[in-house]
């Protein structure tokens, strides 16, 4: 870090989605998704340093009372580092949709359902230069995969973070949704799906969230068509990458 030149945006009071990115990619150096340990206390001195105009001492302990208000303030979880989505809150940006998001998601359900307003084409991406998200393109591939939303809007008891361990490979995604769709419509129903996470959940060790089970349903649910999950919904979960 301390041979990396320092992002020259804290100081502005909106930073462009490029700024964001560039302040993003610099202080989360490991590239882990997060800015914790010490990215955080040199991400905290430089915006402290570029909100007062001066030097600040880290070891002043009230540098460290003053690091602790802030993230009283920001980080939302309490898990002790700023994510993506608290950065956004953090430095508010000229491109910041996640504001006009919240005011409508506030769970798995209605996460997925948004995400389901916006991949029109059920292709598992969104096109990231549609809805001018390109700071949170974080493979800078043009577009943004449902992890990519799921790590930029945090939302009650988020499923996606528990299926993140669990990601199929197209041939197993193929073969298990072949088991379920008994009568080779093409689509599962409510019932189907809850025996297919429970099978999936012991498998894999994850008993502890069994009793999730319904959450876990429902929000996928809002993925579906009239009560039909379609294989192609069900991908963009449950897949490493959407299948082609």
């Amino acid at each position: 870090m301390a041979n990396t030149p320092q992002p020259p945006h804290l100081h502005l009071a909106e930073v462009t989605a490029s700024q964001f990115l560039d302040i993003w990619k610099h202080f989360d150096a490991d590239g882990n998704g997060y800015i914790e340990g010490k990215e955080l206390e040199n991400f905290f001195r430089e915006l402290e340093t570029a909100r007062r105009g001066a030097g600040v001492d880290p070891s002043n302990p009230t540098f460290r009372e003053k690091m602790k208000e802030f993230m009283q303030k920001f980080d939302k979880n309490k898990d002790g580092r700023i994510e993506m989505s608290e950065l956004a809150q953090i430095l508010p940006t000229e491109e910041n949709f996640l504001l006009c998001f919240r005011q409508f998601v506030s769970s798995s359900a209605e996460f997925m359902a948004a995400w389901r307003r916006y991949d029109t084409d059920r292709s598992g991406y969104i096109e990231a230069n549609e809805l001018k998200l390109r700071m949170f393109d974080l493979n800078g591939d043009g577009k943004l995969g449902l992890s990519e939303m799921a790590r930029l809007l945090p939302v009650q008891e988020n499923f996606l973070l528990k299926f993140q361990g669990v990601k199929l490979t197209s041939e197993q995604f193929n073969a298990i949704f072949t088991y379920y769709d008994k009568d080779g419509n093409g689509y599962i129903d409510e019932q189907e799906l809850e025996a297919l996470l429970r099978d999936l959940c012991q498998t894999n060790k994850t008993e502890a969230d069994l009793k999730n089970l319904a959450v876990y349903k429902q929000s996928i649910m809002s993925l579906s068509d009239g009560g039909k999950l379609y294989r192609g919904e069900l991908e963009i979960v449950l897949c490493k990458e959407p299948i082609q």
